[in-house]
């Protein structure tokens, strides 16, 4: 039970969390190319479709982060229950995990999510989005990214676990 387990938890993992991970990373750059005189509307008329393909990216992004984010809550759950099902739920490496998730978790829901929202709707009102509020986007989904990194790192690391690494 534990392999299928772990297994359902790494494979909840690649779905869920690696597409979020991508797509909050190409949003800021995405937001950066629509031309301010772009209707987010998007039409595909003539000669606009480059430039409303840009708004549909970003779209597309952010509703990827979002929905991919909500899927990522299995991740979590199927990790709890393999850590229950190895006996190492007091393991330091995994608490740590647990933390580092939470703090991810919560950086998307407080931070890029909603930073994401914002420039969405800068476009959908036709005003340009500053470098400086996508630079604060691109770290925060950085500081995700690595969160999620490095835990990562702790799940086939475990230091100082005795299942072996």
């Amino acid at each position: 039970m534990t392999k299928f387990l772990l297994s359902l938890h790494v494979l909840a993992a690649i779905v869920a969390v690696g597409p979020v991970t991508v797509a909050a990373s190409m949003f800021p750059a995405a937001a950066r190319r629509v031309p301010v005189d772009v209707p987010v509307g998007g039409g595909g008329g003539d000669g606009g479709g480059a430039d409303a393909g840009d708004v549909r990216t970003v779209r597309l992004l952010h509703r990827i982060c979002r929905v991919y984010a909500g899927l990522g809550i299995a991740v979590p759950v199927l990790g709890f229950a393999t850590a229950a099902s190895m006996g190492v739920l007091q393991d330091a490496w995994l608490i740590t995990s647990v933390t580092l998730t939470a703090v991810a978790a919560g950086l998307l829901a407080a931070f890029v999510l909603p930073r994401q929202e914002e420039l969405l709707q800068q476009l959908a009102d036709g005003q340009p989005v500053e470098r400086a509020r996508t630079a604060r986007l691109a770290m925060f989904t950085g500081l995700f990214n690595l969160l999620w990194a490095t835990v990562t790192i702790l799940m086939i690391v475990r230091p100082g676990s005795t299942t072996g690494a």
